[in-house]
């Protein structure tokens, strides 16, 4: 199996230009949230909330920052879950094609 050779400085030589324009870019979304009018009564939106959460990951230092922040906008497991859509109602899963 190969080793990855390459060193942190030699990663930002070749992705920093990306995850700096990613930044500006996520930089100037929320640019356009703060310029756009308020809806007077309304509460704020759960998403904001999770893009701060996001935000203050990306800014702890580890390799796992990735994984933290798929969870942050991630709905937590429901093994309920195909009832409460309506997928596939008339499916039938392998393990009960197995019993028959």
């Amino acid at each position: 199996m190969p080793q990855n050779t390459r060193d942190a400085l030699q990663i930002l030589d070749r992705d920093f230009l990306e995850i700096r324009a990613k930044i500006l870019e996520v930089a100037a979304g929320l640019d356009r949230i703060d310029r756009a009018p308020a809806r007077h009564g309304e509460h704020p939106d759960p998403r904001l909330g999770h893009i701060r959460q996001a935000l203050d990951a990306l800014r702890e230092p580890g390799p796992d920052r990735a994984e933290t922040i798929q969870l942050i906008f991630s709905l937590e497991y429901d093994a309920h879950w195909r009832e409460k859509t309506g997928v596939d109602l008339g499916r039938t899963t392998a393990a009960e094609t197995t019993a028959r």
